[in-house]
């Protein structure tokens, strides 16, 4: 149970931390950030392109940029990609008007962007071990 105002004092400040998120017009916020206008769009179709995605959200506002991100190996869309909206309040109207609504046969996840996290990074090319052949592939240390 948490303690009563009497036992906390008479202070002012709030009993959260400072992130302590809201719901505003079915967003969440976090206590002092600002709303991006950058959107992930996922559960995208395979055959949807830039220009489809573009097309799509310009119905909510000025879309800056729109990106179906594509497989470097075979070019085929990932299924997922980025639009930027004019503002703030055009990305929320997007959300609103297309989170859950179908496009190209399947319903779409539009949600405001998140940094990409680290990752550690990948181990490069050739190394690691062995493998293959007698005595598990390595050097023969006498012929």
């Amino acid at each position: 149970m948490p303690p009563s105002r009497d036992a906390i004092g008479s202070s002012t400040r709030p009993l959260w931390p400072e992130t302590h998120s809201t719901r505003t017009l079915g967003c969440t916020f976090l206590k002092g950030s600002i709303m991006s206008n950058k959107l992930y769009v996922g559960n995208l179709s395979y055959s949807v392109r830039d220009d489809d995605l573009q097309q799509h959200f310009s119905a909510f506002g000025q879309v800056q940029s729109a990106k179906v991100m594509m497989e470097r190996d075979t070019g085929r869309s990932k299924g997922f990609g980025f639009v930027e909206m004019a503002s703030p309040a055009e990305a929320e109207a997007a959300i609103q008007g297309l989170h859950g609504k179908n496009m190209a046969g399947r319903d779409l996840t539009v949600n405001i962007a998140r940094p990409m996290e680290a990752r550690p990074p990948r181990s490069g090319g050739f190394g690691g071990g062995g493998g293959g052949g007698y005595n598990g592939g390595g050097r023969r240390s006498s012929y």
